[in-house]
C-alpha cells in the first residue's frame, strides 16, 4: 500500500481528556438543527469551521470560507487548538449500538501520500464509488482557505491475515486511552471514540509492515480524497512544492476488513421532481421489469417485508409511495437484469441492488417513462425514520425539502464481500451505494497543509 507516516495533527486539549462539547459528526449528515445545538453546546466546536454554511455539499459564499479561516486562526493564536510537536500516529476505536448488535471498530489515524487514485505497485488508494461534484467544490474552497484537511479519509485495507487488526487490539488493551468523545450521530444513537497516542518507533514500524503491499480501498471520504489531490495540483500550479510539504500526505483511518467491528448500513432512495408520476403510472411502466406486490402499509415494517421476499428472490426492494401512503416489495422478473446492458461488469457488480436501483428502476422506468427523459432529483438517507421525514417535507443531511419526495427506494445494506471484490475487480459502484457506520468524528485531529 502506500506508505504510512505518523504526523502531528491540530487538536484539542492537546490531545488528552474529554473532548465531547468539541466534536462533530461529519458536515455532510448535518442540517442547521444539527449545527446549532453543537454550537450551543460549546461555541469552540468544531462544526463552525468544518460546516461554515448550509446546506452542506454546495458551494457557499467565499466570504463563509474566509471566516472559517479566521476563526481558526484565533483558535490557534488563543490555544483552543493547539499542534503536536512530535509526530505520532493515533489508534482509534469506536464502540456503537447498529441495528440490534453490538460493536467495537478499531482503526489506525495516520496519512498516506496524496496520488491519484488508482492501481500502483505496491498498493494503490482506490475509490468503490461514483461522486458528486457538488460536495468537491464545497471542500476544496474551505481547504484553500484554512490549509487543512479538516477530517480523516476512512479507508479499508484488506489485512487477510488480521495481523493490523491484532496489532492495533493489542494497543487499545494495554493501557486506557488518552482522549475520548462521546458523539450522537444524527440517528439518535450515541457512540463512544477512544484514541490512543503512538509516538514509538517499534509499534509505527510494526503497523508499516503489516500493511505492507496492500491496496487501500476508500471507504468513506471520495470527495475529500479528492479534494486533497486536487489542492495539492492547485499548489503545484502555482510553483515547486518541496516533497516534505505537508499537502502531500493526506490524513486517513485505516480500519481492516478482517476488523469485526465493520458494520455497513443502507442507503435508501428518496426520488423527486417526476412530471408524471403516480404510483399507479410506476406500477405499469414496471411491467415485465419488476414483479411488485403489495405489504401491509406501514414503513417501519417494510424491511421485515424485504427480508421475507429475500428467501426466494434476489436482489429485493421495498417501495413506498408517499401521496397514498401504500408500500410494496419488488424485484426483478429478470434474474440477471444488468447482463446484456453491461455484460464486461463482473457479477458482483451487477447483483447490487443499488446498481439494479439506478440502471433498472431510475434508468429504464422512472426517467423515461414518467420524467420524459430528464434526469429525477434523489436524497440518500439512511433509516427509515429519516425516509419518513423527507417524505413530510422536512430538509435533512441526505437531502430532501418541502414538495420534494414521491417515491422511496428501500434498499438492503451491500455487503462487504461485495465491496472487496468490486474493488478488486477496478469497478466503482454507484453513487452513495454503502453506509459504513458510524462516521468518524470531526475533530479528534485535524491536519495542517500549510
Amino acid at each position: 500500500m502506500p506508505a504510512v507516516y505518523p504526523f502531528k495533527p491540530l487538536q484539542y486539549h492537546k490531545g488528552a481528556g474529554d473532548v465531547t462539547q468539541l466534536v462533530a459528526p461529519p458536515y455532510d449528515v448535518l442540517d442547521e438543527s444539527h449545527k446549532q445545538a453543537l454550537i450551543d453546546s460549546d461555541a469552540h466546536n468544531i462544526v463552525t469551521i468544518d460546516l461554515p454554511h448550509l446546506p452542506a455539499k454546495e458551494l457557499g459564499p467565499e466570504s463563509t470560507y474566509a471566516n472559517a479561516a479566521e476563526t481558526l486562526k484565533s483558535w490557534l493564536n488563543s490555544g483552543i487548538l493547539s499542534q503536536r510537536t512530535t509526530p505520532a500516529m493515533f489508534a482509534y476505536r469506536q464502540t456503537f449500538e447498529f441495528r440490534g448488535k453490538h460493536y467495537q471498530r478499531c482503526g489506525m489515524t495516520c496519512t498516506v501520500e496524496t496520488l491519484p487514485l488508482g492501481p500502483r505497485q505496491g498498493g494503490g488508494i482506490l475509490p468503490h464509488e461514483q461522486t458528486f461534484s457538488g460536495p468537491k467544490e464545497d471542500r476544496f474552497a474551505l481547504m484553500k482557505a484554512t490549509a487543512t484537511q479538516l477530517s480523516p479519509i476512512f479507508g479499508l485495507h484488506p489485512d487477510e491475515r488480521g495481523i493490523a487488526s491484532e496489532l492495533v487490539r493489542s494497543i487499545m488493551e494495554s493501557r486506557d486511552p488518552d482522549m475520548t468523545a462521546t458523539v450522537t450521530e444524527t440517528d439518535g444513537q450515541d457512540v463512544l471514540h477512544e484514541v490512543w497516542t503512538i509516538e514509538d518507533e517499534p509499534t509505527i514500524a510494526a503497523y508499516r509492515e503489516a500493511l505492507a503491499s496492500e491496496d487501500v480501498f476508500i471507504a468513506d471520504g471520495h470527495h475529500r480524497y479528492t479534494t486533497g489531490v486536487n489542492y495539492l495540483q492547485h499548489l503545484e500550479s502555482q510553483g515547486e512544492v518541496p516533497e516534505d510539504h505537508p499537502a502531500r500526505r493526506c490524513m486517513i483511518v485505516l480500519v481492516s476488513m478482517s476488523d469485526p467491528g465493520l458494520a455497513i448500513g443502507p442507503t435508501h432512495r428518496v426520488l423527486g421532481g417526476m412530471k408524471d408520476y403516480s404510483h399507479e403510472k410506476f406500477i405499469e411502466a414496471s411491467g415485465g421489469i419488476l414483479q411488485i406486490d403489495p405489504v401491509v402499509n406501514d414503513p417501519h415494517l417494510i424491511e421485515g417485508e424485504m427480508d421475507k421476499a429475500a428467501t426466494t428472490a434476489k436482489e429485493v426492494f421495498g417501495v413506498i409511495d408517499f401521496a397514498t401512503g401504500l408500500c410494496w416489495v419488488a424485484h426483478c422478473v429478470d434474474e440477471d437484469p444488468l447482463s446484456e446492458r453491461f455484460p464486461d461488469k463482473p457479477e458482483a457488480w451487477r447483483e447490487l441492488d443499488v446498481a439494479i436501483l439506478q440502471h433498472v428502476i431510475v434508468e429504464e422506468i422512472c426517467e423515461p417513462e414518467l420524467n420524459g427523459g430528464e434526469p429525477i432529483t434523489w436524497a440518500f438517507p439512511h433509516t427509515i425514520e429519516e425516509v419518513m421525514a423527507i417524505g413530510s417535507g422536512k430538509q435533512t443531511g441526505a437531502g430532501g425539502g418541502s414538495g420534494f419526495a414521491q417515491l422511496a427506494l428501500i434498499v438492503r445494506p451491500t455487503p462487504l464481500e461485495a465491496v472487496r471484490d468490486i474493488c478488486l475487480a477496478g469497478e466503482l459502484m454507484p453513487q452513495k451505494s454503502t453506509f459504513f457506520y458510524p462516521k468518524l468524528a470531526t475533530g479528534l485531529f485535524i491536519n495542517p497543509l500549510g
